[in-house]
């Protein structure tokens, strides 16, 4: 069974770094790892088109580098089957979004440890990738290994901040993640992700893990906003996101372009696909 680094930077007390990736090309994946920068790479399938062919092919891309494992993010249904499906691809960690109750957590843990009496788990024995098919199906090490699964979860719902606690409690949370888009929405607050009351919930959300001996990961854009997370006491992050620093290469010098053509034409650009659409 291959050795899982994120699993092994959180038993060492160490940090680490993830990037976040919406597209399933496997190449993509390949070029995180040949920059030797990142621990693990995170696949957000939460908002991203894949199918299982992708999962494997991606599985098969982290396979390549012996620094970097890698992380799937599901959303809250079916958690138990893309749960299975990501550690059979050979993705050894997962983040969960959306709980909300200490069954829901309680749900995701399940998902991924073995079902054994000593895991108390969901997760069976398969012919997958994780134990290259046929050859470490049902072993001693595939146990260890589902054991050894990171299991990250969404702190991101007005309820959860209020059962916080509670949430972090259950055995086997071995990271947390808050997520201030849907906590603003779920106040009320839609959009307002810097709001004082955000914030406010983001730090206790970290402030509370660490007292509870629960990783608490930030995901930032830029590594100058880690500064903030580092004297808080954070010590995991994951930067960037593919699809954001495409759009922001094509905004920024697309606009670079059309000025020294001559002006931007933005006005003009937006009346034809205005009319375009009809």
């Amino acid at each position: 069974m291959r050795e899982n680094r994120l699993r092994k930077l959180l038993a060492a007390d160490q940090p680490s770094l993830g990037t976040h990736i919406h597209s399933s090309w496997p190449s993509i994946t390949e070029l995180v790892g040949h920059s030797n920068k990142f621990d693990y790479v995170e696949f957000v399938a939460e908002y991203a088109p894949y199918d299982l062919y992708a999962l494997e092919n991606l599985g098969r891309a982290v396979d390549l580098f012996g620094h970097m494992s890698a992380m799937m993010k599901i959303e809250q249904e079916p958690r138990t089957y893309l749960a299975v499906r990501a550690i059979g691809s050979g993705i050894q960690n997962v983040l969960f979004a959306d709980p909300r109750t200490v069954e829901d957590v309680e749900e995701c843990v399940r998902a991924v440890r073995a079902e054994s009496p000593a895991t108390g788990g969901l997760h069976g024995v398969g012919m997958r990738r994780d134990v290259r098919f046929v050859m470490e199906g049902g072993s001693p090490e595939f146990v260890q290994a589902l054991d050894d699964a990171v299991v990250a979860i969404m702190i991101e719902k007005e309820s959860a901040v209020e059962n916080l606690e509670d949430l972090l409690a259950v055995k086997g949370v071995d990271m947390v993640q808050f997520g201030p888009a849907d906590y603003s929405m779920s106040l009320g607050l839609t959009g307002q992700w810097t709001h004082p009351r955000v914030k406010e919930a983001e730090r206790y959300v970290i402030e509370t893990a660490l007292k509870m001996g629960v990783a608490p990961r930030a995901e930032i854009s830029r590594p100058e906003e880690a500064a903030q997370y580092l004297d808080w006491g954070v010590k995991h992050f994951c930067i960037g996101t593919d699809v954001s620093i495409l759009f922001d290469w094509f905004k920024g010098n697309g606009a670079a372009m059309r000025e020294l053509l001559g002006g931007d034409g933005d006005a003009e650009r937006a009346e034809e696909d205005a009319a375009y659409r009809g």
